[in-house]
């Protein structure tokens, strides 16, 4: 029996990674002997090249390349079997990322960079069971993040309400994929509900 992908979305400043970090230790999930893995993988040849290309004045289309090889490697490598030995995999950040941030990233580039991006994965990417996208509004998602990256706090604001639009529009794509979790709580009320829509999720 094929295990289950949960994947875990949101703008940066979301929460989404502590959540991980709890879920990882809470005993309700670990019950089910989850393997906890993300985007950019970590310790990866592909994983090192995206994390110094982010550090960096890489040009964006090589970015979502870097990006997308990594994520190649992460399917063929680690999701693809462990959901054939039937376990379930939760992920912090997976292609939707990708979908929502470089839509935004590549759009003076290429037209509808969205789709663009979407059909660079038609075929051979796995598509989540459930994506449990962590809302937040931008302005409050940068007081999290302090002075993270070089854009002006106006920039970021800009930069990351284009990245919610694009993650809201697959959420209204997807409905029954998606579920949409309010992120503005503290993170024990946020854990709390995650952690019964995995549960409710797992035991259907």
């Amino acid at each position: 029996m094929r295990g289950k992908l949960i994947t875990l979305e949101g703008i940066d400043g979301s929460g989404k990674s502590t959540i991980a970090k709890r879920l990882s230790k809470n005993p309700k999930i670990q019950a089910y002997s989850p393997i906890f893995t993300r985007e950019p993988t970590r310790n990866t040849l592909t994983g090192k090249a995206v994390e110094k290309a982010i550090g960096s004045n890489t040009d964006q289309l090589a970015e979502l390349f870097l990006f997308t090889a990594d994520h190649a490697e992460h399917v063929a490598k680690l999701v693809g079997p462990a959901l054939k030995s039937g376990k379930t995999v939760i992920s912090d950040r997976y292609s939707d990322s990708r979908y929502a941030y470089q839509g935004i990233t590549l759009k003076n580039r290429i037209k509808d960079p969205l789709a663009w991006v979407r059909d660079l994965h038609r075929g051979w990417t796995i598509v989540p069971d459930l994506t449990l996208l962590f809302d937040i509004s931008p302005k409050t998602a940068i007081e999290r993040c302090g002075n993270r990256g070089d854009k002006t706090k106006f920039e970021k604001i800009e930069f990351l309400a284009g990245v919610k639009d694009i993650f809201h529009t697959l959420a209204a794509e997807e409905p029954k994929r998606f579920v949409l979790i309010d992120a503005a709580r503290p993170a024990a009320e946020v854990e709390a509900e995650v952690v019964e829509i995995i549960l409710e999720f797992l035991e259907r």
